[in-house]
C-alpha cells in the first residue's frame, strides 16, 4: 500500500467521482509477444478511463504508432470504449496509481514492481519490451534481476536480457514532444525496429 497515492486517489475521487480513480490494470493479452512499459497513470488519463495512455496526449502518439505498426487495430478515440484492439501487444505502467505531478517516490516504485514482475511473468511468449522513459527503464531491469550497468538507458538503444530484448524510448508525453526531445519519427523508429526484429 502507498498511503500518498492513496490519499490523492481519495482527493481526485471526492472531486471526480465519475472517474477510474484506482489501479489502472493492464491493456492487451497476456499471451503477447510485446509488452509498453509507461511510468504511471496521468490525472486526465488513465486515472480518468480505466485504460492505460487513454485520455491524455501521450496515447494519441502510441496508439497512432501502434496502429501504423500493427500492433493495434480499430480507431483510437480516447475512450476505453473506442473499440480500439492490441494486436500482440500488452501495456502496462511501472507504478499502477496516479502520483501527484505525475512523479512517484521511489518507494512507491520500489512497492508496485511486484506488479510489474508479475505482469512480464505471466506473458510467457514476450519476447520484447519497449520502455517508455528512465523510471519505467529502471523498474523493469530491477524486475529483471539485472543491473542498472548492463543495460544504460538511452532513445533507441536495444539490450538483450535473456530471451528478451528491450527496447528504449523516451515517453511519449507532451513536454518531450513539445520540447522535441521525442519527434514523432524519433517514436517511430522505435516500433519499426521491434516490427522488423518480431517479424524476422
Amino acid at each position: 500500500m502507498c498511503p500518498r497515492l492513496a490519499e490523492y486517489r481519495g482527493e481526485l475521487r471526492a472531486r471526480e467521482p465519475g472517474w477510474h480513480n484506482a489501479p489502472v490494470p493492464s491493456f492487451g493479452d497476456a499471451d503477447a509477444r510485446l509488452l509498453i512499459v509507461g511510468l504511471a497513470p496521468g490525472v486526465q488519463g488513465a486515472n480518468r478511463t480505466g485504460r492505460p495512455f487513454t485520455g491524455d496526449y501521450a496515447g494519441d502518439l502510441l496508439y497512432a504508432t501502434l496502429i501504423e505498426y500493427g500492433f493495434a487495430t480499430g480507431q483510437f478515440q480516447a475512450r476505453p470504449d473506442d473499440g480500439l484492439r492490441l494486436v500482440g501487444c500488452r501495456i502496462s505502467n511501472a507504478v499502477r496509481c496516479v502520483p501527484p505531478q505525475n512523479k512517484p517516490l521511489p518507494v512507491e516504485i520500489n512497492t508496485c514492481r511486484r506488479f510489474l514482475a508479475t505482469t512480464i511473468e505471466t506473458m510467457t511468449k514476450l519476447r520484447a519490451i519497449v520502455l517508455l522513459g528512465r523510471i519505467a527503464h529502471d523498474s523493469t531491469l530491477k524486475a529483471l534481476g539485472l543491473r542498472a550497468s548492463q543495460a544504460p538507458f538511452g532513445h533507441g538503444a536495444v539490450h538483450e536480457a535473456g530471451a528478451l530484448r528491450l527496447y528504449d524510448s523516451y515517453h511519449c508525453s507532451r513536454y518531450n514532444t513539445n520540447t522535441r526531445v521525442l519527434t514523432p519519427k524519433m517514436f517511430h523508429d522505435v516500433f519499426a525496429r521491434v516490427r522488423a526484429d518480431l517479424d524476422a
